[in-house]
C-alpha cells in the first residue's frame, strides 16, 4: 500500500507541472496567468487564450480588433477565461507548494528530462519575430541570426537576446530577400542566407551590407551550414543535390561551386560538426502510396563523403510511437547527432552516427514547433520555436 501512495503522489505532481507548463502561461509572454490584472487570461473570438497585458499590447485602439498571434485570424477579445481562471484556484497550494528541483525554479526555467536541461532564456515573440524559420549562431561573438517573415528578413541578436542589427529588406534587388529558408554565420562573421524567391544564395556582413548574391546555380536552395574550413554547403531541396561552395568573404568573390556526388531526397537542413567535420543531412521522404511521408537522416565524412550512418523514420520506429517530422539537425559538443520533431514537438539525440538506430529523448515539453537549432561552445542548445515566434536557449548536463 505504501509502495501505491508514493506512484500515486509523483504521477499527481507531474501533472500539476504538466498543467502549470502548458496551460497556465501565457503563450505570447510567457508569464504565468494569474487573478491579478495584467496576467489575467482573456479569451480571444478565435478560441485562443492570451493574458491581458498581451491584449492590450496587441490591440489594434481604432477597430478594438486584434489579429490572433496563433492563428492569424482578425478577432476580438471576450471576457475572462473562467475555466483557466478556476484551474488556478484549484490547483493553487499544489503550485506553490512544489518541491524544489521538481518544478519551476523561475517564470521561464523549466524542468527537462532525463538530463537535466533547464530552459535559462527566452526572447522573441509575436510582434518581434514572425513565423521565423532558420537560426544561426556564431561562435565568436555570441550573436544569433534568426530569418523570419518580417519586412527586415534577417535579424541579429546579442547574447542577451537584444536585437542589435536587421536587414536584408523585402523587394527583388541581389541586397534583397524574398523569401530566406537558411542561414549560417561564418567564422569571420559573414551572414549567408538561402533565398528560394530568387533562387540566390546571398552573402552579408554584420552591417547588413549585401557583400555577393550567387545566382543561376540552384533550384530551390534550403539548409545551409559553413564547414570548419570556412566553406558554405548549400542542400537544393529541388534537384536533391548538395553543393560545396568556395567563397573569399574579404574579396566577395566565389572561387569555386561543386556539386557533391551524392543524389539526395528533398534534402533540407544540414549539420556540420565543428570537432569532426562530419556532414548530416535530412531528407524529407515523399508519401508513397498509403505510406505517409516520413525522414532520413545519413552522415558522412568529411573529405571521402563514406556514409557513416543512416536512419529513417521505420528504423526509429522500435523507439517512437509516431513518425517523425525533422525539421532540424544539429551536433551537440560530443559529437552527437540531435533532431528537432515538429510533429511531436520535441527534441532527441539519435548519438553517435555509428550508434544508429537509437533515440533519447531530451525536450519532451514545452514547444510548439521547434523549427531550428544550434548547439554552442557553452554546452547550450539554441531552439527556434516557430509556433510561438520565440528563440529559447536551453542548458545540458550530459552527465547525468
Amino acid at each position: 500500500m505504501a509502495v501505491q501512495s508514493v506512484n500515486r503522489s509523483v504521477s499527481v505532481g507531474d501533472l500539476v507541472r504538466e498543467a502549470e507548463m502548458s496551460l497556465l502561461e501565457c503563450k505570447v509572454c510567457f508569464e504565468k496567468y494569474s487573478h491579478e490584472q495584467p496576467r489575467r487570461p482573456r479569451n480571444l473570438g478565435c478560441g485562443h487564450v492570451i493574458c491581458l497585458s498581451c491584449l492590450v499590447n496587441l490591440l489594434d485602439p481604432q477597430t478594438q480588433t486584434i489579429e490572433c498571434p496563433f492563428c492569424r485570424s482578425l478577432t476580438t477579445p471576450r471576457s475572462d477565461c473562467l475555466l483557466l481562471l478556476q484551474v488556478l484556484e484549484f490547483l493553487g497550494p499544489a503550485l506553490s507548494t512544489t518541491p524544489p528541483g521538481l518544478g519551476f525554479t523561475g517564470p521561464r526555467a523549466i524542468r527537462w528530462f532525463p538530463g537535466a536541461l533547464t530552459c535559462v532564456q527566452t526572447f522573441g515573440g509575436w510582434g518581434k519575430l514572425i513565423n521565423p524559420n532558420s537560426l544561426a549562431f556564431c561562435r565568436k561573438t555570441g550573436n544569433m541570426a534568426v530569418t523570419h517573415d518580417g519586412r527586415s528578413r534577417v535579424k541579429i541578436f546579442g547574447p542577451d537576446g537584444v536585437c542589435a542589427q536587421r536587414f536584408g529588406e523585402r523587394g527583388n534587388g541581389p541586397e534583397n530577400i524574398r523569401y530566406a529558408l537558411g542561414v549560417t554565420i561564418t567564422s569571420d562573421k559573414y551572414v549567408v542566407v538561402t533565398d528560394a524567391g530568387d533562387r540566390s544564395v546571398k552573402v552579408f556582413d554584420f552591417a547588413g551590407q549585401n557583400k555577393l548574391c550567387i545566382q543561376g546555380v540552384f533550384s530551390l536552395p534550403w539548409g545551409v551550414q559553413t564547414t570548419p574550413k570556412n566553406e558554405i554547403l548549400v542542400a537544393d531541396n529541388e534537384t536533391g543535390s548538395l553543393y560545396l561552395l568556395k567563397i573569399d568573404f574579404k574579396k566577395a568573390e566565389l572561387k569555386s561551386t561543386t556539386k557533391l556526388p551524392i543524389s539526395f531526397c528533398n534534402p533540407r537542413s544540414i549539420a556540420v560538426c565543428p570537432f569532426t567535420g562530419f556532414i548530416a543531412v535530412a531528407e524529407n521522404l515523399k508519401a508513397d502510396g498509403c505510406k505517409p511521408a516520413s525522414s532520413r537522416i545519413r552522415v558522412f565524412s568529411p573529405t571521402t563523403l563514406k556514409l557513416l550512418g543512416q536512419v529513417d523514420s521505420f528504423g526509429l520506429s522500435l523507439f517512437l510511437p509516431a513518425i517523425l517530422d525533422v525539421t532540424s539537425i544539429s551536433f551537440d559538443f560530443h559529437g552527437n547527432l540531435l533532431v528537432a520533431d515538429a510533429a511531436n514537438h520535441s527534441i532527441g539525440c539519435l548519438g553517435k552516427p555509428w550508434e544508429f538506430p537509437s533515440y533519447k529523448p531530451v525536450i519532451t515539453h514545452g514547444l510548439s514547433y521547434p523549427a531550428a537549432m544550434s548547439y554552442t561552445d557553452e554546452n547550450t542548445l539554441i531552439v527556434l520555436d516557430s509556433g510561438t515566434h520565440t528563440v529559447k536557449l536551453y542548458a545540458f548536463d550530459w552527465t547525468l
